[in-house]
Formats: C-alpha cells, sequence, structure tokens
C-alpha cells in the first residue's frame, strides 16, 4: 500500500537524484531551487489539499546561516523605522483610501505585532490577521481605543484593547462605516499589496520582519535597562520578565495546564506552612527578649520543655535571623506563586523557539552578566542546538 505520493525534491544541479523513499515509484518533479530550504514534499494521505515538506535539521549549518540572515534583516529595520513610521502616520490622512488603509495596517502591525493574515481555502478554520480583520473584530471606543477579538494563527483568541493615535482610531471608523460585520475593515488591501509596498521602504521588507524586530528590540531593550547587579537568581529573573513581555507583544499563548490548580494549591499550602512558622518565631522571639531584659542566663530555655535541645543555643538574634529567612521565603514563595498565575495561558518559550528572538541578545547578555546559559531553561538543550551559530558572539552585541 502506497502511503506518500512524492512530488518533488529539491537538489543541486550537479547532485545525483537521490533513490525515491516509496520502493517501486519515482520522483513527480525534480526541482533546482535555491529560494526555499525544504528537501522533499508530498500531499498528506489523508488531506490530499495539504502538501508535507522534509526540511534540514534545526541545528544544521544551512538552517542557521537561513536564521542569521532574517535576525539581520529585523535587526537592519532599525536603520528605517523612523522614517518608515513618518511615512505611514502622514498617510493617515490621505485621501487615496489605498494608501490610507496601508498605513493605518503598517501601523498596527507595528505597533501591536498583529501578524499580516493570508487568504485561506474554504474549509479551513477563519482565522484572521491584520489585513482581513472584519469589522465585527473590531470595536471603537472613544475617544481613540480599539477593542480587537478574533481567532489569530492556531485559532488562538486575540482579545486586546488598546489606545491608539486619534488619527488611526477615526480612520478605522471610517473604514468600517456602511459595512456588514463581515465585511473586511481593509477592503482594498491584501498582504500581497501590502508586503510590495514595504519593500519600497526597505529592501526585503515584509509585515513578518516587523514582528521579528518588535520581540528581538523589545528583549533587548528590556534587559539592558532592568538588569543590575544581583545574584544569578536575580538576574534569570529579569530574563524572565523580558521574555514576558515579548509573549505578550507576540500573543503567545497555550491553555491553562491541567496541573495548574494543584500546583497553586501546593504553593498555597506551602504558605501556610511557613506563615505557621513565623508566627511561632514571633512568639519565641518575644519570650527570649524578655528572658534577655531579666538578664537571664545565657542557655536558659527558650519555648517547651519538649523543644529544649532544640531551642537551647537559639538567641534572639538567632531567632531573628530565622524569622528573617523564613519572611524571604514566603515573599520568594508568593511571588512565584502570582508569577505562575499570571503566566498560566503566557507560552514563554513560543518566541524562543519560533525564531522572534535574536539568539545573539540572550548570549551576549549572559555573557555580560555571568549567568549560565542553560539556568532555568533560559535556553534549552534543543534551542542551544538550534542556534549554535549564535554562540561565540561578543558580550557587547546590541540588537
Amino acid at each position: 500500500m502506497q502511503l506518500y505520493d512524492f512530488k518533488a525534491s529539491i537538489i543541486g544541479e550537479e547532485a545525483p537524484v537521490p533513490v525515491c523513499p516509496t520502493p517501486g515509484e519515482s520522483w513527480k518533479e525534480v526541482k533546482h531551487d535555491k529560494t526555499v530550504t525544504w528537501l522533499a514534499s508530498w500531499n498528506d494521505p489523508i488531506n490530499e489539499k495539504d502538501i508535507k515538506y522534509v526540511f534540514l535539521a534545526a541545528s544544521s549549518s544551512l538552517k542557521g546561516q537561513s536564521d542569521k540572515e532574517k535576525y539581520e534583516k529585523a535587526r537592519k529595520l532599525k536603520d528605517y523605522i523612523g522614517s518608515i513610521r513618518a511615512n505611514y502616520t502622514k498617510d493617515f490622512r490621505s485621501n487615496d483610501q489605498r494608501k490610507k488603509q496601508i498605513a493605518v495596517a503598517t501601523y498596527l502591525i507595528d505597533k501591536l505585532a498583529l501578524r499580516a493574515g493570508n487568504e485561506k481555502d474554504e474549509d479551513e478554520v477563519d482565522t484572521v490577521g491584520c489585513c482581513t480583520l472584519k469589522v465585527e473584530n473590531v470595536t471603537c471606543l472613544p475617544p481613540n481605543k480599539l477593542q480587537f477579538d478574533f481567532l489569530g494563527k492556531d485559532s488562538i483568541r486575540y482579545y486586546n484593547t488598546v489606545e491608539v493615535e486619534l488619527a488611526v482610531y477615526e480612520a478605522i471608523k471610517e473604514f468600517c462605516a456602511g459595512k456588514k460585520k463581515g465585511g473586511h475593515v481593509f477592503d482594498k488591501l491584501d498582504t500581497t499589496k501590502l508586503n510590495a509596498h514595504l519593500k519600497n521602504l526597505m529592501p526585503g521588507l515584509t509585515a513578518k520582519v516587523f514582528r521579528t524586530y518588535n520581540a528581538s528590540i523589545t528583549l533587548d531593550t528590556f534587559l539592558n535597562k532592568e538588569t543590575t547587579d544581583g545574584t544569578v537568581d536575580e538576574k534569570a529573573k529579569v530574563y524572565q520578565r523580558a521574555n514576558k513581555e515579548v509573549a505578550i507583544i507576540c500573543n503567545h499563548q497555550h491553555a491553562v495546564p491541567k496541573s495548574h490548580d494543584s500546583q497553586m494549591n501546593k504553593l498555597n499550602e506551602k504558605i501556610d506552612e511557613l506563615t505557621a512558622q513565623r508566627d511561632q518565631l514571633n512568639v519565641e522571639l518575644e519570650k527570649a527578649n524578655k528572658l534577655v531584659s531579666k538578664k537571664a542566663k545565657k542557655r536558659k530555655l527558650v519555648g517547651s520543655d519538649g523543644d529544649a535541645k532544640r531551642r537551647r543555643k537559639l538567641t534572639p538574634e538567632m531567632l531573628q535571623k530565622k524569622l528573617s529567612q523564613v519572611e524571604t521565603r514566603i515573599v520568594e514563595t508568593d511571588n512565584h506563586k502570582n508569577n505562575k498565575e499570571d503566566l498560566k495561558t503566557v507560552a514563554l518559550g513560543t518566541s524562543k523557539k519560533k525564531n522572534y528572538l535574536d539568539p545573539r541578545i540572550t548570549v551576549a547578555w549572559c555573557k555580560t552578566h555571568e549567568v549560565p546559559i542553560d539556568r532555568d531553561k533560559i535556553f534549552t538543550k534543543t534551542i542551544l542546538e538550534k542556534f549554535a551559530w549564535a554562540m561565540d558572539v561578543d558580550p557587547d552585541f546590541r540588537f
């Protein structure tokens, strides 16, 4: 039984054609295409409309070179972003509706890191991007706020209320006026037209480059602004907060983990246990201070007779030290609990795994602040292998 109908193989012009992996079959087509990175393709046997591809391993040198070029393109956007923003701001009030829609769409992609959006087949899930926003996906809230509610890539809901420039607010109202709920906000625009316009502003610029640029520049700026002298744990927490900022910007979410409630219960129990310890230590400290005030003997018992051996040497200073340690643990555990609750639907790893963050930012930061790059999963083993090309970057690298 033939499971796969292999369509094509991509090889170099001088390379011998490899044997087709399906016994008794041959390649439908052999291509020589320097613009793609896949090696072979086939029709999915379950859904024949879907085409599957064989790619190089993420850790391959060719893939690494492609990734580096992608980040360099996003990094290059720094030199153009000022003029691009001035350009689209000028066109917010253009009398040319197509030019005006391009300006507003570019603003939303730049400021909110929205995906551009692409046309889909009728049998695909009705996901939405910036260019495919419908009237029902946007609500105008006076004086200048927009509420977005739609399903984005992978059917992840994007629900966000943002304050925008008044000219953008007025333009969106104008684009929606007189249209039904299912009508397109940007009816004179699609991703092809938008990207063609962007390429005129910067060579190779597409809507997707904005997303990589904004994610990477956010990480770089946050890390360099917020990292101060402290323990490795404290620095690692700064990195997690920076990663959270990026995840929120890019709307990287996942379902609440099934174990979340049980983990929260355990943390609450731990806080209750530590609180009880703190209360007991406060009682013992009060007793110890009274004994000292009466000039009691140094080795006089502190606490109950049953705890005599354990408490015999606990001076007020020692008790105060233990009390401070317990209070620190309470604060840390409570912060950990709150952080878990805040991030229960935020996918922190997506930005790193999906190539939105230039890995050189993280490597340089770890070198500068002497943070082990594999600590607290700053980079997992898989990501380290994928971005081996970035490991030699200088500590003073800035995106």
